[in-house]
């Protein structure tokens, strides 16, 4: 157990009293921050050279799954302050951008990736967003959703469209970056999910990702999905956890609910499919070289993901009636949990990557236009 899993652990009963009010308020959860960032629990992942204590992610996945355990939100905000963005500009930034990213996320910041829009969402390469060079830097124009943080992060990964291709520029609030818009979201309420607008955005030249092209910048977004994995995980493991006291604590026709057969299989079913999940997180973590293998990081999010809606709704058929109403962590949990299909590569986006890795090949996703012969009959299309 390393030091920061420690205090890790002495925070969870603070973050697990703190969770329903960020959820209720729609509220960031800045206290829980301050918190982790005393802790040295931002910026893990940061080399010794930059202020950080350079844990690797193996290291760092147990922290992320004890504190999603307590508020989902809080760990999400842990993964993305170790993770995702940070894991680029730390392989692939410039001394500056290193210290500048270094500097902000130890100090409590969980940066920002820009990646879709509103037309480009799993085909991330149809965004329209450009940045058009001009003296001493680049102008971006164009329009991000779904960005998370949006409105609180300060520094922003954006992606955007180039002469060259996709390319990473780093920024900060200013004028021409504006938030349109906050989605009102089924869970994470606490989180804002914003839409922000690019009007003459000006971005320095040395704040460019330099040599580093978008296939190499998104392999950084692995760490990510090893991380949102890793936070459905520590939410799964937390509900599956009070589902069994409540099972030992609850009587039905004078005996425990815990001496129910069917009951007892539904346990076993939820901790075999917890552990499984977690295996394939820390193997896809200890691949990280910097990154994680990119197979190995979707079979872990897949997994981990589908698993902890499964779990999460069976504890909350345990606790009936009880786990649907407020009393409980239960329904907030079962809110939560359910993005983690969807963000960071959806299920199906996923079992496409697994399926071209088992096949030897990627397969097209784009529809492929083919000249009809003469006098063929198009009425099959």
């Amino acid at each position: 157990m390393t030091d920061h899993l420690t205090r890790a652990r002495d925070l969870v009963p603070r973050f697990r009293e703190r969770a329903a009010t960020w959820d209720r308020d729609r509220r960031y959860c800045h206290e829980n921050v301050a918190d982790l960032a005393e802790a040295g629990l931002m910026g893990m992942s940061i080399p010794a050279a930059y202020g950080g204590p350079g844990l690797s992610l193996k290291e760092i996945v147990p922290v992320v799954e004890a504190i999603a355990g307590a508020c989902t939100l809080t760990g999400r905000i842990v993964v993305e302050g170790n993770m995702g963005a940070l894991s680029a500009v730390m392989t692939y930034g410039t001394e500056a951008q290193k210290a500048l990213a270094a500097e902000l996320v130890l100090a409590g910041d969980k940066p920002a990736i820009c990646i879709t829009e509103p037309g480009a969402g799993s085909d991330a390469t149809a965004m329209t967003t450009r940045a058009t060079p001009v003296p001493g830097g680049w102008r971006l124009d164009g329009i991000k959703h779904w960005i998370t943080g949006g409105g609180v992060s300060k520094l922003h990964l954006v992606f955007a469209q180039t002469k060259d291709g996709i390319r990473g520029f780093l920024t900060l609030p200013g004028e021409g970056l504006k938030v349109a818009r906050l989605e009102r979201t089924m869970g994470l309420c606490g989180m804002p999910e914003a839409e922000l607008r690019f009007e003459n955005h000006f971005v320095p030249d040395e704040m460019m990702i330099p040599n580093a092209s978008f296939g190499a910048l998104i392999d950084a977004y692995n760490t990510q999905r090893v991380g949102a994995g890793t936070i459905a995980l520590g939410v799964a493991a937390e509900a599956a956890d009070r589902a069994r006291d409540y099972l030992d604590r609850r009587e039905q026709f004078d005996r425990p609910l815990s001496e129910f057969q069917g009951l007892q299989w539904m346990l076993a079913d939820m901790d075999t499919e917890l552990m499984a999940a977690r295996l394939l997180l820390h193997d896809a973590a200890a691949s990280a070289d910097p990154f994680p293998d990119r197979t190995k990081a979707a079979r872990a999010k897949l997994m981990a993901s589908e698993t902890a809606v499964r779990v999460v709704d069976r504890a909350l058929q345990m606790f009936g009636a009880r786990g649907y109403g407020g009393e409980e962590p239960l329904e907030r949990m079962y809110r939560d949990v359910r993005m983690f299909t969807i963000g960071g590569g959806t299920a199906q986006v996923l079992r496409n990557q697994i399926a071209a890795h088992v096949l030897g090949r990627k397969l097209p996703q784009r529809r492929q236009v083919v000249d009809a012969p003469k006098g063929a009959d198009m009425a099959a299309e």
